[in-house]
Protein backbone atom coordinates (compact mmCIF):
# COMPACT_ATOMS: atom_id res chain seq x y z
CA UNK A 1 0.00 0.00 0.00
CA UNK A 2 3.05 2.29 -0.29
CA UNK A 3 1.43 4.02 -3.26
CA UNK A 4 -1.23 5.68 -1.09
CA UNK A 5 -1.97 8.55 -1.13
CA UNK A 6 -1.19 9.66 -4.65
CA UNK A 7 0.39 13.07 -4.98
CA UNK A 8 -2.09 15.48 -6.53
CA UNK A 9 -1.01 18.57 -8.46
CA UNK A 10 -1.89 21.98 -7.10
CA UNK A 11 -5.54 22.60 -7.95
CA UNK A 12 -5.67 26.21 -6.77
CA UNK A 13 -8.13 28.20 -8.85
CA UNK A 14 -9.96 25.12 -10.10
CA UNK A 15 -13.61 24.31 -9.49
CA UNK A 16 -15.10 20.82 -9.37
CA UNK A 17 -18.48 19.19 -8.80
CA UNK A 18 -18.59 15.85 -6.99
CA UNK A 19 -22.00 14.21 -6.86
CA UNK A 20 -22.85 11.99 -3.91
CA UNK A 21 -20.12 13.75 -1.93
CA UNK A 22 -21.76 13.38 1.46
CA UNK A 23 -20.33 9.87 2.05
CA UNK A 24 -18.17 7.07 0.69
CA UNK A 25 -16.05 7.50 -2.40
CA UNK A 26 -17.57 10.89 -3.16
CA UNK A 27 -16.64 12.31 0.23
CA UNK A 28 -13.02 11.19 0.06
CA UNK A 29 -12.75 12.42 -3.54
CA UNK A 30 -14.08 15.84 -2.55
CA UNK A 31 -11.87 16.02 0.54
CA UNK A 32 -8.72 15.28 -1.44
CA UNK A 33 -9.60 17.84 -4.12
CA UNK A 34 -10.22 20.49 -1.49
CA UNK A 35 -6.96 19.56 0.20
CA UNK A 36 -5.14 20.25 -3.06
CA UNK A 37 -6.56 23.76 -3.22
CA UNK A 38 -9.63 23.33 -5.43
CA UNK A 39 -13.05 24.79 -4.77
CA UNK A 40 -15.40 21.81 -4.54
CA UNK A 41 -19.17 21.72 -4.86
CA UNK A 42 -20.50 18.77 -2.87
CA UNK A 43 -23.89 17.57 -4.09
CA UNK A 44 -26.25 15.04 -2.55
CA UNK A 45 -29.89 14.66 -1.63
CA UNK A 46 -29.62 15.17 2.16
CA UNK A 47 -28.85 18.72 3.38
CA UNK A 48 -27.91 17.39 6.81
CA UNK A 49 -25.44 14.82 5.49
CA UNK A 50 -23.95 17.36 3.10
CA UNK A 51 -23.44 19.80 5.97
CA UNK A 52 -21.74 17.04 8.00
CA UNK A 53 -19.43 16.23 5.08
CA UNK A 54 -18.53 19.88 4.51
CA UNK A 55 -17.88 20.32 8.25
CA UNK A 56 -15.61 17.26 8.28
CA UNK A 57 -13.58 18.60 5.36
CA UNK A 58 -13.25 22.04 6.93
CA UNK A 59 -12.41 20.49 10.29
CA UNK A 60 -9.44 18.65 8.80
CA UNK A 61 -8.48 21.50 6.46
CA UNK A 62 -9.63 24.88 7.82
CA UNK A 63 -8.68 26.64 4.59
CA UNK A 64 -10.73 24.25 2.41
CA UNK A 65 -13.08 25.90 -0.06
CA UNK A 66 -16.27 23.85 -0.29
CA UNK A 67 -19.97 24.46 -0.77
CA UNK A 68 -23.01 22.20 -0.73
CA UNK A 69 -25.74 21.75 -3.29
CA UNK A 70 -28.83 19.60 -2.77
CA UNK A 71 -29.54 17.43 -5.82
CA UNK A 72 -31.62 14.26 -5.80
CA UNK A 73 -30.23 12.43 -8.82
CA UNK A 74 -33.44 10.38 -9.17
CA UNK A 75 -35.54 13.52 -9.77
CA UNK A 76 -35.16 15.38 -13.05
CA UNK A 77 -36.69 18.53 -11.52
CA UNK A 78 -34.07 18.43 -8.75
CA UNK A 79 -31.32 17.90 -11.33
CA UNK A 80 -32.57 20.88 -13.35
CA UNK A 81 -32.69 23.11 -10.27
CA UNK A 82 -29.15 22.09 -9.32
CA UNK A 83 -27.91 22.69 -12.85
CA UNK A 84 -29.50 26.17 -12.86
CA UNK A 85 -27.56 27.06 -9.71
CA UNK A 86 -24.29 25.75 -11.12
CA UNK A 87 -24.78 27.56 -14.42
CA UNK A 88 -25.16 30.83 -12.54
CA UNK A 89 -21.67 30.48 -11.08
CA UNK A 90 -18.15 30.12 -12.47
CA UNK A 91 -17.36 27.41 -15.05
CA UNK A 92 -16.35 23.98 -13.82
CA UNK A 93 -12.99 22.32 -14.44
CA UNK A 94 -14.41 18.87 -13.87
CA UNK A 95 -17.28 16.67 -12.72
CA UNK A 96 -17.06 13.42 -10.79
CA UNK A 97 -20.34 11.59 -11.48
CA UNK A 98 -20.22 9.47 -8.35
CA UNK A 99 -23.71 9.55 -6.81
CA UNK A 100 -25.57 6.27 -7.02
CA UNK A 101 -27.73 3.68 -5.36
CA UNK A 102 -25.42 0.84 -4.28
CA UNK A 103 -28.07 -1.21 -2.45
CA UNK A 104 -31.08 -1.40 -4.80
CA UNK A 105 -34.57 -2.24 -3.51
CA UNK A 106 -35.68 -5.85 -3.64
CA UNK A 107 -38.72 -4.95 -5.75
CA UNK A 108 -38.95 -2.73 -8.80
CA UNK A 109 -39.73 0.88 -7.86
CA UNK A 110 -40.10 3.95 -10.02
CA UNK A 111 -38.75 7.46 -9.63
CA UNK A 112 -41.03 10.49 -9.43
CA UNK A 113 -40.59 10.77 -13.21
CA UNK A 114 -41.72 7.18 -13.84
CA UNK A 115 -38.32 5.63 -14.55
CA UNK A 116 -37.00 2.51 -12.81
CA UNK A 117 -35.47 3.91 -9.63
CA UNK A 118 -31.93 2.50 -9.81
CA UNK A 119 -31.61 3.51 -13.46
CA UNK A 120 -32.97 6.97 -12.67
CA UNK A 121 -30.54 7.49 -9.79
CA UNK A 122 -27.39 5.94 -11.24
CA UNK A 123 -27.74 6.85 -14.90
CA UNK A 124 -30.47 9.22 -16.02
CA UNK A 125 -29.86 11.95 -13.44
CA UNK A 126 -26.20 12.23 -14.38
CA UNK A 127 -27.04 12.12 -18.08
CA UNK A 128 -29.39 15.09 -17.69
CA UNK A 129 -27.00 16.97 -15.38
CA UNK A 130 -23.93 16.58 -17.58
CA UNK A 131 -26.00 17.50 -20.62
CA UNK A 132 -26.97 20.79 -18.98
CA UNK A 133 -23.47 21.52 -17.70
CA UNK A 134 -21.37 20.58 -20.74
CA UNK A 135 -21.40 24.12 -22.23
CA UNK A 136 -20.36 25.40 -18.78
CA UNK A 137 -17.19 23.30 -18.58
CA UNK A 138 -13.85 25.06 -18.99
CA UNK A 139 -11.57 24.00 -21.87
CA UNK A 140 -9.58 20.98 -20.76
CA UNK A 141 -12.20 19.93 -18.21
CA UNK A 142 -12.73 16.24 -17.44
CA UNK A 143 -15.93 14.35 -16.73
CA UNK A 144 -15.22 11.22 -14.69
CA UNK A 145 -17.95 8.60 -14.49
CA UNK A 146 -17.77 5.89 -11.83
CA UNK A 147 -17.64 2.41 -13.30
CA UNK A 148 -17.93 -0.88 -11.46
CA UNK A 149 -16.60 -4.43 -11.32
CA UNK A 150 -20.23 -5.51 -11.65
CA UNK A 151 -20.05 -4.69 -15.36
CA UNK A 152 -17.90 -7.82 -15.77
CA UNK A 153 -20.41 -10.04 -13.99
CA UNK A 154 -23.73 -9.44 -15.72
CA UNK A 155 -25.36 -9.61 -19.10
CA UNK A 156 -26.96 -6.46 -20.49
CA UNK A 157 -30.53 -6.12 -21.75
CA UNK A 158 -30.14 -3.03 -23.89
CA UNK A 159 -33.75 -3.50 -25.01
CA UNK A 160 -35.05 -3.62 -21.41
CA UNK A 161 -33.18 -0.91 -19.51
CA UNK A 162 -36.29 -0.16 -17.44
CA UNK A 163 -36.38 -3.85 -16.38
CA UNK A 164 -40.06 -4.15 -17.19
CA UNK A 165 -39.64 -7.76 -18.32
CA UNK A 166 -38.06 -8.91 -15.09
CA UNK A 167 -36.45 -7.22 -12.11
CA UNK A 168 -33.95 -8.27 -9.50
CA UNK A 169 -31.76 -6.00 -7.40
CA UNK A 170 -28.44 -7.32 -8.72
CA UNK A 171 -29.42 -6.88 -12.35
CA UNK A 172 -30.75 -3.41 -11.61
CA UNK A 173 -27.40 -2.33 -10.19
CA UNK A 174 -25.20 -4.09 -12.75
CA UNK A 175 -27.23 -2.87 -15.72
CA UNK A 176 -27.13 0.69 -14.38
CA UNK A 177 -23.33 0.58 -14.20
CA UNK A 178 -23.00 -0.91 -17.69
CA UNK A 179 -25.29 1.83 -18.98
CA UNK A 180 -23.25 4.49 -17.16
CA UNK A 181 -20.04 3.27 -18.76
CA UNK A 182 -21.68 3.00 -22.18
CA UNK A 183 -22.86 6.61 -21.97
CA UNK A 184 -19.43 7.82 -20.80
CA UNK A 185 -17.67 6.15 -23.73
CA UNK A 186 -20.32 7.44 -26.13
CA UNK A 187 -19.78 10.91 -24.70
CA UNK A 188 -16.07 10.56 -25.47
CA UNK A 189 -16.84 9.67 -29.09
CA UNK A 190 -19.20 12.63 -29.46
CA UNK A 191 -16.79 15.07 -27.82
CA UNK A 192 -14.06 14.00 -30.23
CA UNK A 193 -16.37 14.22 -33.24
CA UNK A 194 -17.55 17.68 -32.17
CA UNK A 195 -14.07 18.99 -31.44
CA UNK A 196 -15.07 19.83 -27.86
CA UNK A 197 -12.00 20.26 -25.59
CA UNK A 198 -13.45 18.19 -22.75
CA UNK A 199 -12.55 14.62 -21.75
CA UNK A 200 -14.89 11.80 -20.68
CA UNK A 201 -13.18 9.12 -18.61
CA UNK A 202 -14.40 6.09 -16.65
CA UNK A 203 -12.84 4.98 -13.39
CA UNK A 204 -13.89 1.96 -11.35
CA UNK A 205 -12.89 1.91 -7.66
CA UNK A 206 -12.44 -1.84 -7.27
CA UNK A 207 -13.91 -3.44 -4.18
CA UNK A 208 -14.00 -0.54 -1.74
CA UNK A 209 -15.94 -1.07 1.48
CA UNK A 210 -16.96 0.95 4.52
CA UNK A 211 -15.45 -1.30 7.19
CA UNK A 212 -11.98 -0.81 5.72
CA UNK A 213 -12.46 2.97 5.66
CA UNK A 214 -11.34 5.45 8.35
CA UNK A 215 -14.02 6.72 10.72
CA UNK A 216 -15.22 10.24 9.89
CA UNK A 217 -17.93 11.47 12.29
CA UNK A 218 -21.20 12.09 10.47
CA UNK A 219 -19.78 10.61 7.26
CA UNK A 220 -18.41 7.11 7.83
CA UNK A 221 -19.19 5.45 11.16
CA UNK A 222 -19.27 1.67 10.67
CA UNK A 223 -20.24 -0.49 13.61
CA UNK A 224 -17.77 -2.81 15.32
CA UNK A 225 -19.53 -5.74 13.66
CA UNK A 226 -19.14 -4.13 10.23
CA UNK A 227 -15.46 -3.48 10.89
CA UNK A 228 -14.92 -7.09 11.91
CA UNK A 229 -16.83 -8.54 8.94
CA UNK A 230 -15.04 -6.30 6.45
CA UNK A 231 -11.64 -7.07 8.00
CA UNK A 232 -12.14 -10.67 6.92
CA UNK A 233 -12.02 -9.41 3.33
CA UNK A 234 -8.76 -7.53 3.78
CA UNK A 235 -6.95 -9.70 1.25
CA UNK A 236 -9.01 -8.41 -1.65
CA UNK A 237 -10.81 -5.30 -0.37
CA UNK A 238 -9.74 -1.74 0.30
CA UNK A 239 -11.26 1.27 2.04
CA UNK A 240 -13.28 3.83 0.19
CA UNK A 241 -10.53 6.40 0.84
CA UNK A 242 -8.21 4.28 -1.31
CA UNK A 243 -10.87 3.58 -3.92
CA UNK A 244 -11.32 7.33 -4.33
CA UNK A 245 -7.78 7.57 -5.68
CA UNK A 246 -9.02 6.08 -8.98
CA UNK A 247 -11.43 8.91 -9.89
CA UNK A 248 -8.92 11.42 -8.49
CA UNK A 249 -6.26 10.10 -10.84
CA UNK A 250 -8.65 10.15 -13.79
CA UNK A 251 -9.66 13.71 -12.96
CA UNK A 252 -6.26 15.29 -12.26
CA UNK A 253 -3.29 13.23 -13.42
CA UNK A 254 -1.27 14.43 -16.43
CA UNK A 255 -1.43 12.16 -19.44
CA UNK A 256 -4.93 10.84 -18.81
CA UNK A 257 -6.89 10.88 -22.08
CA UNK A 258 -10.55 10.96 -22.97
CA UNK A 259 -12.09 7.55 -23.51
CA UNK A 260 -9.77 5.78 -21.07
CA UNK A 261 -10.82 3.29 -18.40
CA UNK A 262 -8.93 3.29 -15.09
CA UNK A 263 -9.11 0.87 -12.20
CA UNK A 264 -7.03 -0.65 -9.38
CA UNK A 265 -3.89 -2.54 -10.36
CA UNK A 266 -5.08 -5.77 -8.75
CA UNK A 267 -8.66 -5.42 -10.04
CA UNK A 268 -10.24 -5.07 -6.59
CA UNK A 269 -7.56 -2.92 -4.95
CA UNK A 270 -4.34 -1.08 -5.66
CA UNK A 271 -2.84 1.85 -7.47
CA UNK A 272 -4.69 3.36 -10.49
CA UNK A 273 -3.87 1.49 -13.68
CA UNK A 274 -5.06 1.89 -17.25
CA UNK A 275 -7.36 -1.04 -18.06
CA UNK A 276 -9.69 -2.38 -20.73
CA UNK A 277 -13.46 -2.03 -20.23
CA UNK A 278 -15.97 -4.72 -21.06
CA UNK A 279 -16.78 -5.10 -24.72
CA UNK A 280 -20.48 -4.31 -24.31
CA UNK A 281 -19.91 -1.06 -22.40
CA UNK A 282 -17.43 0.23 -25.00
CA UNK A 283 -19.38 -0.93 -28.07
CA UNK A 284 -20.32 2.15 -30.18
CA UNK A 285 -23.59 0.56 -31.31
CA UNK A 286 -24.62 -0.13 -27.71
CA UNK A 287 -23.49 3.33 -26.66
CA UNK A 288 -25.60 5.03 -29.32
CA UNK A 289 -28.66 2.99 -28.31
CA UNK A 290 -28.27 3.75 -24.61
CA UNK A 291 -27.71 7.44 -25.38
CA UNK A 292 -30.88 7.63 -27.48
CA UNK A 293 -32.81 5.81 -24.76
CA UNK A 294 -31.55 8.26 -22.11
CA UNK A 295 -32.66 11.23 -24.21
CA UNK A 296 -36.15 9.76 -24.48
CA UNK A 297 -36.37 8.72 -20.83
CA UNK A 298 -35.25 12.11 -19.51
CA UNK A 299 -36.88 14.30 -22.12
CA UNK A 300 -33.50 16.06 -22.34
CA UNK A 301 -31.73 16.31 -25.69
CA UNK A 302 -27.96 16.18 -25.19
CA UNK A 303 -26.29 17.86 -28.16
CA UNK A 304 -22.49 17.74 -28.19
CA UNK A 305 -20.87 20.37 -30.34
CA UNK A 306 -17.91 22.72 -30.32
CA UNK A 307 -18.20 26.19 -28.94
CA UNK A 308 -17.91 27.70 -32.40
CA UNK A 309 -21.16 25.94 -33.30
CA UNK A 310 -23.10 27.54 -30.50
Amino acid sequence: MSWYPLQLPSLAGRRYLVTGANAGLGFFTAARLAGAGAHVVLSGRSPERLDAAAAAIRGARPAASVETLVIDQSSLDSVDAGADRLLADAPLDGIVANAGMVHPPEVRLESIDGNELVLATNVLGHFALIGRLLPHLAPGARVVSLGSLSTRLSTFRVDDLQLERGYDSWRAYAQSKIASQAIAFELDRRLRAGGVPVASIVGHPGYSIGGRTPTVPGVNEPSRGKRFADSLQAGWAQGKHRGAEIPLHALTAPGVESGQFWGPKYLTRGTPTLQRPTRVSSDPVVGARVWAFAERATGHEFPVRGRADG
